[in-house]
This record gives structure tokens, C-alpha cells and sequence, in this order.
């Protein structure tokens, strides 16, 4: 026997209650796309609510029972049988929210929500919290929850604190006082959940294996078929027949479900795509007679041809037309199908033309590609897109009011006066997805009308100035070096950007090669941008600059755009190195330089809007050398602490010249990864059935570089890991690097392999590849790897590079101990990536 009610996050918390997960719960597992669904949700409930108060916004359910240990202290006890990832989120969520108040706006907000949401004060220690984790969570909840300096580390709860942290630093409009305040009350008072509570006598676990024994759910698709023809008793077999069969032939179930949806949010922006069936049934539940919902059958089957025609543009009739369709899909973003079946639906009835429908796509185009220039290629695009449809006058030119709405207000549409701008200075290789920044390197060849068109679609992006400079690379760049500058901030800020990106067959070939090995190839290549390259008789600053200006230029010429007098100018993007820093782990740190290559910007003007303006973790960032500027002072007056001793507690460790541990700092491209940037492999891993000459090469260059004793220490290691059911491949880059692999591309799950040795002296552990490859895609895998390496005498991997490749000398090796607990390691990786030992089972686990 169960209760079941509904209920906000404020009625569930507030008052003298515990909740406790119990052991058999998974640990703490939300992610990254998790995390951002609620946040997008939050924050849209908090503009709603300004409208209607009362609004809320539905979440899931928590299912709860009475725990056996319920004493005589006045505080209910539950146990979390299902819902406790949900509720842990929210939890942690509600901290950042103290912190951020706390530290902006006044103390007492601490104090406030510690003892409304999250704490029962006057109770024994052992009712102090009110949601008490499973054991291995409870470290990371407990830092959470006390604001210790290891808050926000990089396990997956950490990881929770750092993004909510940062979102709420993005969100806070300085000029509204009362947004973060906004944000609160939905969280506490919009989010609606089910309570379901179990009898005593019930048994929790029993009721936990029911609750996730798996089966067929029904899709909205199919609910809202099955309500579609429940309302159809006398003309259900000829509709289905005549109409709703040709519809499902046509679109399989999820795109079904996208044309309800995507019919839906055309009228209001906010329905999210789950809530589908219940906004379409609360539409049709208007229709009184059969033939309306026939009628509404018919639209949904004439709709769908016009989706079929998104998905697939090939059958579009109007060459232009299809053109910017086969463009926009393939920039890979489903919210702008809206506006795109709006367009294809006016011109279906007759209140737009062909030449019309296409100008609108071409500004949708171009507003993708200028925000992806201005490094904002994600900032509020849901929003922008979904609202496009509702923000139309509906009659006026299309074009038109597509330009105007994306022109309006801040929305991130450049200017032609931020492409120049921006062009200069962003990393554009960080911002955006990988296909989509190769999309618009190649949409830049197509305007030079080659003669000989190339596969475009076949090249990858190549540095010219490389990402990893040798010293012919430094001599050059040197030498464009100005009085005061540093060779390492200077490269920063160059080498993302695009003036120094092309398009090559050959990536993995050129590389790390000098600009006289690359300009011959590129001389040759039947892309026309890379023989203007060629053109150059060096590539250094000047020349990257001057090709970003002729680049720039052919942006404008090809992307229309905003209307004149209609956007805000985007300004410096603060709210993307507020976020950064946000995200920045405790014990971690960054620098001025790596935050202003971030944000195109110089560090100057980073350290002067770090001095100015409150900015979490500021104390975070250090000069170059490691060293906290002597200039550093906290905007608030009243506080005096020593950032150094900060960091020390934080973990950030110093040496006896006050610099801190270089293997502790956050790079660009490290903080890039921390805002979710999808950057591609740096390194090419060779297919299996290399030149053996290869691995002779590598070896050559071992013995060449560490002497014989390592040599043969690091091929001990090696002949291990083959004998184990590994094997070896070697990179074709001039250092030979061998790659110690468990799978092939080929292989179930893809390749991955642990760790990649150079010749030049470093074990590079690869936490970056695998943080996207099965079974170390879960951080609590990539943290119990780094643990097991750093049991290895003089190995010392840091947290906070868990994304990032770090590494060990490859000396440690020839001590016996320190390689027989290598080899164990490696062991322990092999098993786990080939299924060879058994994982802890996930489908056990609760929601």
C-alpha cells in the first residue's frame, strides 16, 4: 500500500526530515546533457513564473519509505528508494545557489537556505543533514555542503556543484537585482514532483527491483495515436487507412513524436518535447466532432511530407531551396526545424514564395555561422530558435521577419565590424562542434569557384602554425615578438584562430612539420585556400592576421549580416570566463594569458576586469609563471585572506620559489573542455597493420633519447601488455610514439587505449580520449585509473586533469616495484576495456 501526492522541492525539505539513499543505490551518476536539461528548465520556469506565479513545472517523482531507524528525535526519517539522483542534483543545486548569494549579495542568504533546505540545525550530528548520500558520494556532498575548499571537485558531484556554479555566474545580470532570486523560487517553488511513500511493513529493496524491472514503454507517438482514434469510433479503419498509415510509413516513431512536438512549440515556445502527448491532448480535447480530428490527421499527414523534406532535402523541388536546406542540415541542430516547417508551410499555402523561404534560410545560415565566429555558438540558442516562429508578424515577408527578430536585441548575431574583430582573436578550433567548425572552413573554399572542385567533405583541419611548436616554429613566431612579450601567450592567442586553420587530406602528415616542409604541399593541393597560403614566404603573426582579415572579409561578402541599428554589440564574452572559472576544480589553477586566448582578449584587460568585477575563483588565476600577480586584491574590501593560502588549502602546491605545480594548471585548451568543447584527437592513432619499420623507428628513438637501462625497462612493459592480449601501434609523426591499445576501431565500444609513450621521455595517460569511450566515460572509472597510477612511487596525476592527458617520466619505470605496479595497472585497464572483469552492474541502479 503506497501514498502518492504531488509536492514542491520546499514542502519535501523543509522541516525536520532526512532522507537517506540507501547502499544499494548507484553512486551519483547525472551528467553533463543531464545537468543542462534542468538548468534550461529552471531557468525558463523563472521567466514564466513572472508571468503566472504559479506556474510550475513537472520533474519526475521520488519514491520514499519509512526508515527503520526512525527515532525519538523528531526528525522523519526516509529511505530514497527511487529518485535520489534527482534529489541530490537539486540538493546541490540549491548549494550553489547559497554560495553564489552568498558571496554577491548578502551573507545571510547561507545561513537562510542551510537551515530551510538542507540542514535540520538543532538536531544530533546524525540527523544534521537532510539528505544523506550513499557512502561513496558522501565526501563530495559533505564539501558541497560546508563550502570547504575542495568543493566542486572533479568527481561527478564536483562536477555538479562546478556547472550550476557557473551557470549562475553566467545568469547574474548585474543590472537585475532579482534574477538570481527568480531562479531560487523555481527551484524551490516551481519544481513539482510526485511523493510516493510505501507503508512501513512494505519491503524497500523489493520495492526498488520492481520499480526498475525494464519494459516496452509506449512512445508519445504512440499515446497520442492511441487517443487520436479512441476519439475515431465511427471512422477509425478509413482514417487509419487512407491517412495515418502513409504518415507512420513515411516517419519512423521518433520522428513522429518530433512533427507533435515541433507542431506544438510553433505556438508555444516553452513546451518541451516530453510534454508532448499532454499538450497535444490538451488541444485536441477542444475538438468536439470526428471530423475535426480528421481533419487535424490530414494537417498532421501533409506537416510530416514537409518534415520528411528537413530531414531529407534531396526531394526539395527548388534548387535554392534545397540548397540552404542540405546546409542547414547538415550544420546539425534540430531547433531551427521550427522555423524551417514554418517556412516550408507558408510557402505551402500560398503566404510565401520560393525565393522568399530560401533568403529567411540563408539568415538562419548566416546568424549559425557569425555566432560560431564570435565564439557564442551555443549561448541561449535553444531559446532564440524556438522562438522564432511565435516572435513573426505573420503578415509580412518571411525574410524579412527572420532578419528582424534574429537582428533584435541580444541575440548574438555579429556585426560586421565583430567578424573583423573576432576573426583576429578567437579560438575558433575551441568553440562550437567539430563539424560544424569544418563546415564553415569548407563553405569558405566553395566561395573561391575552383575549377577543379575538390571532396571537401574528406579533409580535416590542420594548424599551420602547429598546436605543438618546435623550436624552428619559436625561432619564427620569435621573431614577430614585440618588446615584453612571451613566446607562450603569443602562440596561445594565434593558434586556434582561423586565420591559422585550413582544410588538408594530409593532417597527421604535416603536423608538427616547419612552415618550408608544409608551403610545398599546400602549394600542390587542390584547395584553393591552401595555395594562398602557400603564397607566403613565411607564417608568422603578420601573416596569420592578414589571413584572418582576407577571411573576414569573404565572411561578410557570403553571410548576410544583421539588420542596421537592430543588435546590441556582443561586447567582451565575461560571461564565458565567468563560467570558466566557475568550472575551474579546486585545486587547480589558470592564468591570465590562458583566459584571454580563451575569450580573444588580452590578459591585461583579463586582469583588470578580475580586478574590478567579482568573478568566482579569481583567486584561481596566476601569472605565466605560477606566481600570484603582486597586484592581486579581492573587489571585496573586506576580505584579507591570502590567495596562496587559498590555493594550499584548495590543494594547489607550491615550491620553494612560490610557483605553483605546472601539472596543476588549467590550459586553454583544459579550460575549452571544462565548457563542454568538443575538441577532436590531437594525436592519429594508425590502423592496425602498420610498417614494422615503425616500431624499429620508436625503439631507435628510445634508446636514442633515454639511454639503453629505460629502453629496455619501458620494452618490458610493452612485451607484458602484448602478452596479455594488447598490442602496439606507432605514430607517424617524426617522434615515433607507441600506442598501447586494447581495441581496434573496429572492436565493440571503438578503440581506446590507456596510455601513449613518447621517446622523448613521457607515459602520457590519455584521460581526454577516454572521457568518450565505454567503460571510462564514467569519471568515478577515469578517478579510480588515476588512483591506481598514482600508487606508483613518484607518479602524481592530478585531479584536476581528468580530462586532459597527463603523464610521468618514463625513468620510474626501471625501478622493478614501480613497473610491476605499472603492469598491474595496465592489467586492471585491459580487463575493464575487454569485459575480461566483471563491472559493477548500472541497471541495478536507482533514478
Amino acid at each position: 500500500m503506497v501514498a502518492a501526492r504531488e509536492t514542491t522541492l520546499q514542502e519535501l525539505l523543509e522541516g525536520s526530515k532526512q532522507y537517506q539513499v540507501p547502499l544499494y543505490q548507484r553512486t551519483y551518476s547525472w551528467r553533463n546533457e543531464q545537468l543542462e536539461r534542468l538548468w534550461e528548465d529552471v531557468v525558463q520556469l523563472a521567466v514564466d513564473r513572472m508571468e503566472d506565479p504559479d506556474l510550475t513545472h513537472f520533474i519526475g517523482s521520488v519514491v520514499l519509505a519509512p526508515s527503520p531507524a526512525n527515532g525519538p528525535t523528531g526528525v522523519q526519517e526516509f529511505l530514497v528508494i527511487d529518485g535520489q539522483q534527482r534529489l541530490t542534483t537539486l540538493s546541490v543545486l540549491l548549494c550553489a545557489i547559497r554560495d553564489h548569494r552568498a558571496k554577491t549579495e548578502s551573507a545571510e542568504h547561507r545561513e537562510r537556505i542551510d537551515q530551510q533546505y538542507l540542514t535540520n540545525k538543532w538536531k544530533p550530528e546524525k540527523q544534521r543533514l537532510k539528505l544523506v548520500p550513499t557512502q561513496a558520494d558522501r565526501a563530495a556532498y559533505l564539501a558541497c555542503l560546508n563550502s570547504t575548499p575542495q568543493a566542486g571537485g572533479s568527481d561527478r558531484l564536483g562536477a555538479a556543484y562546478r556547472f550550476f556554479s557557473a551557470q549562475l555566474a553566467a545568469a547574474d545580470d548585474p543590472e537585475d537585482a532579482t534574477d538570481i532570486e527568480r531562479i531560487e523560487d523555481a527551484v524551490i517553488s516551481g519544481l513539482a514532483l510526485v511523493s510516493v511513500t510505501a507503508q512501513r511493513a512494505d519491503n524497500p529493496h523489493r520495492i526498488f527491483e520492481s520499480l526498475n524491472n525494464t519494459g516496452q514503454r509506449l512512445s508519445q507517438a504512440d499515446l497520442l495515436r492511441n487517443y487520436l482514434f479512441m476519439r475515431l469510433p465511427t471512422r477509425g479503419e478509413v482514417v487509419y487507412e487512407s491517412l495515418w498509415l502513409p504518415l507512420q510509413e513515411n516517419l519512423d516513431s521518433g520522428q513522429l513524436e518530433l512533427l507533435f512536438w515541433l507542431d506544438l512549440v510553433q505556438r508555444d515556445p516553452r513546451i518541451k518535447q516530453t510534454d508532448t502527448y499532454a499538450g497535444q491532448q490538451r488541444r485536441l480535447d477542444r475538438m468536439r466532432t470526428e471530423e475535426e480530428i480528421e481533419q487535424e490527421i490530414a494537417r498532421f499527414v501533409r506537416l510530416g511530407g514537409l518534415l520528411r523534406m528537413i530531414l531529407d532535402p534531396s526531394g526539395e523541388p527548388d534548387a535554392t531551396v534545397r540548397h540552404r536546406l542540405v546546409r542547414l542540415h547538415a550544420w546539425g541542430t534540430t531547433t531551427v526545424y521550427p522555423i524551417l516547417l514554418h517556412l516550408l508551410d507558408r510557402r505551402d499555402r500560398g503566404s510565401a514564395d520560393s525565393a522568399q523561404i530560401a533568403a529567411a534560410m540563408l539568415y538562419l545560415e548566416s546568424y549559425f555561422v557569425r555566432r560560431l565566429l564570435i565564439g557564442r555558438a551555443t549561448a541561449s540558442i535553444n531559446r532564440v530558435m524556438l522562438a522564432v516562429v511565435t516572435e513573426m508578424d505573420a503578415d509580412a515577408q518571411v525574410d524579412m521577419e527572420v532578419s528582424r527578430y534574429l537582428s533584435a536585441g541580444r541575440k548574438y548575431y555579429a556585426s560586421d565590424e565583430e567578424i573583423r574583430s573576432s576573426v583576429r582573436s578567437i579560438p575558433y578550433y575551441l568553440n562550437g562542434r567539430p563539424r560544424q567548425r569544418a563546415l564553415v572552413l569548407r563553405w569558405l573554399e566553395e566561395t573561391y569557384d575552383s575549377k577543379e572542385p575538390v571532396d571537401l567533405a574528406s579533409l580535416t583541419i590542420e594548424h599551420v602554425l602547429p598546436q605543438t611548436p618546435t623550436a624552428g616554429w619559436r625561432q619564427m613566431i620569435g621573431a614577430d615578438l614585440q618588446p615584453g612579450e612571451e613566446f607562450g601567450r603569443v602562440h596561445d592567442a594565434l593558434v586556434h584562430t582561423l586565420g591559422n586553420l585550413t582544410l588538408t587530406g594530409y593532417n597527421a602528415k604535416l603536423s608538427n612539420s616547419s612552415f618550408a616542409v608544409k608551403r610545398p604541399q599546400l602549394a600542390t593541393s587542390g584547395v584553393l585556400m591552401n595555395q594562398e597560403i602557400a603564397k607566403q614566404e613565411r607564417w608568422g603573426r603578420p601573416q596569420i592576421h592578414e589571413r584572418a582579415d582576407a577571411l573576414a572579409e569573404r565572411v561578410i561578402s557570403e553571410w548576410p549580416g544583421p539588420a542596421e541599428r537592430g543588435a546590441e554589440p556582443s561586447g567582451p564574452a565575461w560571461d564565458v570566463m565567468n563560467k570558466a572559472l566557475a568550472e575551474l576544480p579546486a585545486g587547480s589553477w589558470t592564468t591570465y594569458g590562458d583566459l584571454a586566448a580563451l575569450v580573444g582578449s588580452h590578459a591585461v584587460a583579463i586582469g583588470q576586469r578580475l580586478a574590478t568585477t567579482t568573478a568566482v575563483n579569481a583567486h584561481r588565476v596566476l601569472q605565466s609563471d605560477g606566481k600570484v600577480s603582486p597586484n592581486f586584491a579581492w573587489v571585496d574590501p573586506e576580505r584579507t585572506d591570502d590567495p596562496r593560502g587559498l590555493l594550499e588549502a584548495e590543494g594547489v602546491e607550491f615550491d620553494a620559489r612560490e610557483r605553483a605545480n605546472p601539472e596543476q594548471r588549467v590550459t586553454t585548451e583544459g579550460l575549452a573542455l571544462l565548457l563542454g568543447a568538443e575538441i577532436p584527437d590531437l594525436l592519429t592513432v594508425p590502423d592496425p597493420g602498420q610498417d614494422p619499420k615503425l616500431r624499429d623507428r620508436f625503439r631507435d628513438q628510445l634508446v636514442e633519447r633515454q639511454g639503453p637501462e629505460v629502453a629496455e625497462a619501458v620494452v618490458v612493459v610493452l612485451n607484458v601488455w602484448t602478452g596479455i592480449g594488447g598490442h602496439l601501434e606507432y605514430g607517424v609523426e617524426k617522434e615515433t610514439s607507441c600506442f598501447l591499445m586494447s581495441r581496434d576501431k573496429t572492436d565493440p565500444g571503438g578503440n581506446i587505449w590507456p596510455a601513449t609513450v613518447y621517446p622523448s621521455g613521457k607515459f602520457e595517460v590519455v584521460f581526454q580520449y577516454l572521457r568518450s569511450r565505454e567503460p571510462f566515460d564514467e569519471l568515478q572509472r577515469r578517478e579510480e585509473l588515476r588512483q591506481r597510477f598514482n600508487k606508483i612511487d613518484g607518479v602524481n596525476l592530478p585531479a584536476t586533469k581528468l580530462d586532459q592527458r597527463p603523464g610521468f617520466d618514463l625513468e620510474l619505470v626501471v625501478d622493478s616495484t614501480s613497473r610491476e605496479r605499472l603492469v598491474e595497472v595496465l592489467k586492471w585497464f585491459h580487463g575493464l576495456a575487454r569485459n575480461d572483469i566483471q563491472m559493477d552492474s548500472d541497471d541495478s541502479a536507482g533514478h
